[in-house]
């Protein structure tokens, strides 16, 4: 039976070096509908940049937080499934055997994927914002232990079939003639919120600890063939920035002036980069007091969101526009198109998120 006649329902889940989230979803048409989620600050990769290793609380707050996700998929008996490990899990030492503690304790077997396929998730999510008249995309996810960056041309694509192309987007280089969307470069960046932020936590002014971790992202970006290749962009036109992570999404709350974050008025707006440069210079003078009392912030946010601040201001200087495309949206929802086209629950001609 079709999974989308059955109700059957879908779970996503993806273990990062800061968080613990899982969705579960129904599929309904071109769509899917929530059913239940789950999103939790475990810290994983607390230390991890010092120690190289998972270290004993951490491994222990995140294992409480996926028996609680366990505890879900059982009681909701959930048949589709992909739960996943990412950055934190790859570069520990003791990564493999933390993963073998989960599935003793909490009977959850996660699937360590690589730095490519953690950005072809992240793509696909973003798919539905992809607008008709971009010739060009770049999507970007800044996570807690690394950002991934991908760059794509559809210049070849029907503009009502660009969304579907992308979302199609397979990671190698000569192997989308048929989808029409051409790979140009991804990297897989080794740095994200967290580990950004314990690179250079002992920076005291804060302006010249923002300074020192954009120069020092910006470094790591050398291999990546746009920015190795500037010239090339000269005659991109329809280029489109997306990025999808904690930090745009807090970006764009403290723009809008959210006291409480409101997934629907943030997702798939722009972003001008005054307005981003606004925001960041604003986060810079509170002061990490002042943003730990900032309601579009957030405690569990505070802490971290001027190393992705970093990131995100580093990757606005160098492309070639100046807006930003915000996506609350990234591996879970990758991970659920992914499966529900799959089984064939859902088209992605309509691509939609189904919030």
């Amino acid at each position: 039976m079709p999974a989308q006649s059955s109700g059957a329902l879908y779970a996503a889940l993806d273990l990062g070096t800061n968080s613990c989230r899982m969705l579960i979803a129904r599929p309904e048409g071109a769509k899917f509908r929530i059913v239940d989620a789950f999103a939790k600050s475990v810290r994983l990769g607390s230390d991890l940049e010092r120690t190289g290793s998972l270290s004993r609380p951490s491994a222990e707050r995140t294992i409480r937080a996926l028996q609680v996700c366990a505890t879900k998929l059982r009681k909701l008996d959930v048949r589709h499934m992909r739960l996943v490990a990412t950055e934190a899990c790859r570069r520990a030492r003791n990564g493999a055997s933390f993963l073998s503690q989960v599935e003793k304790r909490t009977g959850l077997t996660l699937e360590l994927i690589p730095p490519d396929e953690e950005a072809r998730l992240a793509v696909i999510s973003c798919a539905p914002l992809v607008t008709e008249n971009s010739d060009h995309v770049l999507v970007f996810d800044i996570g807690g232990g690394s950002t991934e960056l991908v760059w794509i041309d559809i210049t070849h694509v029907p503009p009502s079939e660009r969304a579907a192309a992308v979302m199609r987007l397979r990671m190698e280089r000569d192997a989308n003639a048929v989808a029409g969307a051409k790979l140009i470069d991804f990297i897989s960046v080794p740095l994200g919120v967290a580990t950004l932020h314990e690179r250079f936590h002992d920076v005291e002014d804060e302006s010249a600890r923002f300074a020192l971790m954009s120069w020092y992202f910006e470094e790591q970006l050398s291999k990546f063939r746009p920015y190795e290749d500037l010239d090339m962009l000269d005659g991109v036109n329809g280029f489109q920035m997306i990025g999808t992570s904690g930090t745009v999404t807090t970006v764009a709350a403290a723009h809008l002036g959210l006291k409480r974050y409101d997934r629907r008025k943030v997702d798939g707006i722009t972003l001008t980069e005054a307005q981003i440069d606004t925001v960041i210079a604003r986060m810079i003078a509170q002061g990490a007091e002042g943003r730990r009392n900032d309601p579009s912030i957030g405690r569990d946010r505070a802490e971290l969101i001027m190393s992705g601040a970093s990131i995100l201001q580093t990757l606005l200087r160098i492309w070639p526009t100046d807006k930003l495309g915000v996506a609350d949206r990234g591996l879970r929802e990758g991970m659920l198109y992914s499966m529900m086209e799959a089984t064939g629950a859902f088209h992605p001609e309509v691509p939609h998120d189904g919030t």
